[in-house]
């Protein structure tokens, strides 16, 4: 393993999506940047696997938005249905972007594009490296790490997830609380009748269950569950669909590629910044992945901060970014407690709403713009 420098202008702790971007975009901007993560390799599943509008847009001056496109998957619609009934029908087209559409791509291959770009700027995302301390002056911050060996940096980039060593050395608290359901990820081969070119979100009294495709065939899977195996099967997917996705055409699960379960939290740090430490991606804002914006919000605050930091306006990061994470934490809440709404009635009105919206063109935008994320800024 080569040594790593003993300072650098910024040290980012996390190399998923978040920190390979903000590594990316800083080293394209000249600026000496070390990348650290404890983990020995990067994702080799899907993991998050929708790539959002406005995310192909402030990709594309790193130049790897052609590339996520062309291994991805368009999907132009978003679809919530209960059964076999659809309450609303969400189309991207037309939106005030190139990109009018859903990409759906796994986190491994997005990761990989990423990483190449960076190692095409002169950076590398060093592994391996766990980082167990990070303390800060007027000056600067330190980071140590696990085998003892410290780096003096500028400013310290927390991406490190929800379980967040920077965040918690840095005693930013992180309000909310956890959903009492688990979830389900998988990744199927499927055969069923529904079209191929939508991601489906699923109502049901037992939970949601979202279906959307990927490329090589496949489709993913998500959905609560009061207590998800560790490792879902055929059967518990083919379970999940039989008894929440379409009854007319029903679907079959032929093969499981891949599948896990979590628990998910709804939560947002208190502050993006303590002095020379700074927050992004799912170390600062957590929430359901209803929507699929988890990932797409956390690049997008590596891209805000690189510029910041070049930039010399950091004190403003937090003022630009917070409370757009604080609105999909919002929205998705609203989205997965919809999905389990009370008895009948409470359904039925749910249903009727929906309905009566999805007949709105200009709701329909509306929402477009949400779920895209080109109402940031737009």
């Amino acid at each position: 393993m080569p040594k790593l420098p003993d300072t650098t202008d910024v040290a980012i702790v996390g190399a998923g999506p978040t920190g390979l971007t903000l590594a990316a975009a800083l080293a394209a901007r000249g600026i000496d940047v070390l990348l650290l993560d404890k983990a020995a390799e990067g994702a080799n599943t899907s993991r998050a696997a929708v790539v959002h509008a406005r995310t192909l847009e402030v990709l594309a001056p790193l130049g790897v938005t052609g590339e996520l496109v062309e291994r991805g998957v368009i999907v132009p619609t978003f679809a919530v249905r209960d059964r076999d009934r659809t309450l609303m029908k969400v189309d991207f087209g037309g939106l005030p972007t190139e990109h009018p559409y859903t990409l759906m791509l796994p986190q491994s291959v997005t990761e990989e594009v990423l990483a190449r770009r960076l190692r095409a700027l002169g950076g590398e995302p060093h592994r391996g490296h766990e980082v167990t301390a990070v303390t800060q002056d007027a000056e600067g911050a330190t980071v140590r790490l696990a085998d003892g060996a410290t780096v003096r940096a500028r400013y310290v980039v927390g991406a490190d997830g929800m379980h967040s060593v920077v965040r918690e050395q840095a005693g930013i608290g992180f309000t909310g609380d956890a959903y009492a359901q688990s979830f389900i990820l998988a990744d199927v081969h499927l055969e069923w009748g529904l079209s191929g070119d939508e991601v489906q979100l699923f109502f049901s009294p037992d939970g949601l269950v979202v279906v959307a495709p990927l490329p090589e065939g496949r489709h993913r899977i998500v959905a609560t569950v009061d207590d998800a195996p560790e490792h879902p099967d055929v059967t518990d997917v083919q379970e999940l669909l039989g008894a929440r996705g379409p009854r007319t055409e029903p679907a079959r699960v032929r093969d499981i590629v891949w599948g896990s379960r979590f628990r998910v939290h709804h939560r947002i740090a208190d502050h993006y910044r303590a002095g020379r430490i700074l927050l992004a991606g799912d170390a600062a804002h957590v929430h359901s992945p209803a929507g699929g914006q988890g990932m797409n919000t956390g690049i997008q605050d590596a891209v805000e901060l690189a510029r910041r930091i070049a930039d010399g306006t950091e004190d403003g990061y937090e003022a630009a970014r917070r409370p757009v994470a604080a609105g999909v934490v919002a929205m998705t809440d609203r989205m997965t407690r919809a999905a389990t709404a009370g008895g009948p009635a409470a359904r039925a009105v749910r249903n009727t709403l929906l309905t009566v919206a999805g007949q709105n063109a200009a709701v329909r935008r509306k929402l477009a713009m949400r779920l895209s994320e080109l109402s940031v800024d737009r």
